[in-house]
């Protein structure tokens, strides 16, 4: 069974640990979270689309990401979970922390911190690989795509990524 660490406010570690998805947090209560914006050399993102038998938001696009597991670090659990949703190693790919966020839902007891990370890679689409369970496949956009999607409803966490969007986008 999955872990993940239980964290304060402050983004501290609080010395526990929770199952994941184990929505039954207690207030002040957080848990962490990655997204990697992966893009090539050339500037265009890397996004995947939800598989529609998803029970959450199937159909979506989004960047890889996900739950940073117990005794992980963020920049391990996004470096890990771009790996296994594109298939691309990141390894030797430039990667800067761009933004984090916090979010509170006492009311679904799910609090939770988003580090948002910049992946610049130099790939192919042949290299790319998506992770069949999770992904109907994906595109390499430009911001101006990922943009529609967004407003459109069909980008997830489009809004709260934009500040991390415009460390990557000039004109924003």
């Amino acid at each position: 069974m999955e872990r993940w660490d239980i964290y304060d406010i402050n983004k501290h570690k609080t010395g526990r640990t929770m199952a994941r998805n184990d929505w039954t947090m207690q207030p002040g209560d957080y848990h962490l979270t990655v997204l990697g914006i992966v893009t090539n050399k050339a500037g265009q993102f890397l996004i995947t689309r939800r598989k529609m038998d998803k029970e959450w938001a199937p159909g979506a696009f989004e960047v890889s990401g996900g739950g940073v597991q117990a005794g992980e670090t963020s920049l391990e659990a996004v470096k890990r979970e771009v790996s296994e949703e594109t298939g691309l190693d990141v390894s030797r790919a430039e990667i800067s922390l761009l933004h984090t966020y916090r979010n509170d839902s006492p009311r679904e007891r799910n609090n939770y911190f988003v580090d948002i990370y910049h992946i610049c890679l130099d790939f192919t689409p042949e290299d790319v690989h998506p992770q069949e369970s999770e992904t109907d496949g994906f595109r390499l956009a430009d911001y101006e795509e990922i943009k529609r999607l967004g407003e459109a409803g069909q980008f997830l966490h489009y809004k709260s990524m934009q500040p991390a969007f415009a460390k990557l986008v000039p004109s924003l």
